[in-house]
């Protein structure tokens, strides 16, 4: 793991960020007093919110082995990585495949802080970071063709990234340029919030993080289809994340729904 932004850039504490507020829910340390007064502003409001947050981490975990194992995709392009939190993605395919080439991208500064120290992955395979901007495809795809090859198929991970996106942010056209310059054999997991199954409490989080200075999109089941558009979904579809073939030894089986939706599609 070398990355490829020498200089860490500030990190601004005087407003929470998503990924650190996500760091806090899931029980972290790389978050700080604004993040943690967020996160329990909005536990206060869905008391499940930390539920939600371990059950995108196992969704995470269940794809990326699904996809190595039924597709045979050996690179991933994972976008809005966040904070380290083991297990890591790259972990989890060079589990299985020990030659996986993987490349993280996030904006947030003290995500390249950590992630020289954390992202090492195994001898045979290549563990790479970007610092940029989700909304910034191009770029993105420029840096991530340095280390995976674009001709031969590749996952693109977007977990927890697209409800921060609006659809007048060009979360669509963002999506549609990435899969676009993929090869075929290539598929899509994603994760993002909805209001189909928890209205009430959904949008009083919403509210609490828009007053923080974060824009949330809840999408339903249909809007979240549009990102599939042209993509062959596996089963069982796009459905809560306790649903996508739930794994007896994490106990998702059973579980009430959390508000995000998960999915995998292929491109053929």
């Amino acid at each position: 793991m070398t990355g490829t932004e020498p200089a860490v850039p500030r990190i601004d504490t005087s407003r929470p960020h998503p990924a650190r507020v996500y760091d806090w829910f899931l029980g972290g340390k790389d978050n700080y007093p604004v993040d943690e007064e967020l996160g329990r502003q909005i536990t206060a409001m869905q008391g499940d919110a930390p539920r939600h947050a371990r059950a995108n981490r196992r969704f995470m975990e269940r794809a990326t082995r699904t996809v190595v194992r039924e597709t045979g995709i050996r690179q991933f392009l994972d976008i809005g990585s966040g904070i380290p939190t083991e297990p890591n993605l790259h972990q989890i395919a060079q589990s299985v495949v020990p030659d996986a080439r993987v490349v993280y991208v996030d904006n947030d500064p003290i995500v390249l802080a950590h992630a020289g120290a954390l992202l090492r992955g195994t001898p045979e395979g290549v563990t790479e970071y970007v610092q940029a901007d989700a909304r910034e495809p191009e770029r993105i795809l420029e840096r991530a063709a340095t280390v995976l090859d674009l001709d031969r198929p590749v996952a693109l991970s977007l977990i927890a990234l697209l409800h921060f996106i609006g659809d007048d942010d060009g979360a669509h056209a963002l999506v549609a340029t990435l899969v676009g310059a993929l090869a075929p054999g290539s598929c899509l997991v994603l994760s993002a919030m909805t209001a189909d199954f928890d209205p009430e409490n959904v949008h009083r989080g919403i509210a609490a993080y828009r007053a923080s200075g974060v824009t949330l999109v809840a999408r339903s089941q249909a809007e979240m289809g549009r990102f599939f558009k042209g993509l062959e979904l596996l089963e069982p579809g796009i459905v809560s994340l306790s649903d996508w073939r739930p794994s007896r030894d994490e106990h998702d089986a059973k579980e009430e729904p959390v508000s995000l939706y998960g999915a995998v599609g292929l491109k053929r």
